[in-house]
């Protein structure tokens, strides 16, 4: 394996995660990825996923032609876009540690895995390394909801499984099972009165919301399946019997029989609270992911393990309860697998990398290449 040249990649990181990319606002750091790939000979297209989320960035397809024939073509992904913006971020580095100061994240979800892919492809390009074609398929947008990923366009794709770079350690960890997340948009209607003067006359929506919520079913169900309460709004003043309240809410489980019950069930209580106090429901249900369920027969997976393997990791297969590209990518016939890189504390302040676990995302991402590699006919 060549040998990873620390400094540079920490500047590649922290390069990264200096660039502010929140969703729909990815532009900078696109421009910078691009500049990168550029000079190492890839062929860059971005697609129109702009227009389908209303943002200033598309995604990212970057290909690099095989230099050997004969091996599977693969990709390996990672989104452009943080959980929050973090403009004015200060960065410590202390010993193999990267954070920041604590008043900001640090963007390593998911510019570590964005990292670990760059750096290896400039290691097999400097090095003239055997791979076969190398695609590189970045997304805007994936902590709003997947966007960028269902907004891919595939006829700029051409490969046949790939890697995506976007959950937390140990390195070389694969996702074998996902849940399926659907949400809920809820409107409440009830009747406006005067709450001083004519209470009995209004209908208030709050109380809908708030009895239908008590009697719900919610956090942890089981050990497949969660559902939260994430977003209530309404009111307009205290001397006002409250005639609206919207609610987003949501539920998941790699149990299909156990989701579609909890949809039925969370449906129920806010349709028999509305019938109580002789108020209105609207109910919006939306498949948001599908789940998928991974076994080592699946060649994304089969690859990453041997990998992992050649460079001393023990990978381990495990489930999750939330949800990346990787489910879109699967659901729209990109087999693929989530690959752990060097994320922990993610979606908080207190969000760090290690610097070896980032040299150890390289070397595995350079092994699985060279695995692709062998596996060329003839």
């Amino acid at each position: 394996m060549s040998t990873i040249q620390q400094d540079r990649l920490v500047q590649l990181f922290t390069s990264l995660c200096s660039i502010n990319s929140p969703p729909k606002q990815e532009r900078e750091v696109v421009n910078y990825v691009k500049s990168f790939l550029q000079d190492l000979g890839f062929e860059l297209q971005e697609d129109n996923a702009s227009e389908a989320v209303n943002g200033n960035a598309n995604n990212l397809i970057a290909t690099l032609p095989a230099n050997i024939s004969g091996a599977p073509k693969i990709f390996f992904s990672s989104h452009f876009d943080t959980v929050e913006p973090n403009p004015n971020l200060k960065i410590v580095i202390e010993e193999d540690i990267i954070k920041t100061d604590g008043t900001s994240i640090l963007g390593s979800d998911d510019k570590s895995g964005m990292a670990a892919m760059l750096e290896a492809v400039r290691i097999v390009v400097e090095n003239n390394l055997s791979h076969g074609q190398i695609q590189l398929l970045l997304t805007i947008c994936e902590e709003i909801g997947l966007r960028g990923a269902a907004a891919l366009d595939l006829d700029l794709v051409d490969s046949d499984f790939g890697f995506v770079y976007d959950t937390g350690r140990p390195i070389g960890t694969l996702i074998s099972q996902t849940p399926t997340h659907d949400t809920f948009d809820i409107r409440i209607i009830g009747k406006p009165s005067h709450a001083g003067v004519m209470p009995e006359n209004g209908i208030s929506a709050i109380q809908i919301a708030a009895d239908a919520i008590a009697n719900m079913k919610l956090g942890r169900l089981d050990p497949e399946t969660t559902a939260n309460i994430g977003i209530i709004q309404g009111g307009q003043a205290t001397n006002i019997v409250c005639p609206e309240v919207f609610i987003r809410a949501e539920t998941r489980s790699r149990n299909k029989e156990k989701l579609e019950a909890q949809v039925a069930h969370m449906k129920e209580c806010f349709e028999t609270a509305a019938a109580k106090f002789g108020g209105q429901v609207e109910i919006h249900h939306d498949r948001h992911y599908e789940s998928y369920r991974l076994d080592e027969n699946f060649l994304p997976v089969k690859v990453a393990l041997e990998a992992a393997h050649k460079v001393g990791l023990s990978p381990e297969m495990r489930p999750t309860g939330g949800g990346s590209d990787a489910n879109v990518f699967n659901a729209r016939g990109l087999p693929c697998v989530v690959v752990g890189c060097a994320m922990e504390k993610v979606h908080t302040h207190e969000e760090f990398t290690r610097i070896s676990d980032l040299e150890a995302s390289v070397n595995l991402t350079l092994s699985i290449i060279q695995t692709v590699a062998d596996m060329k006919s003839g």
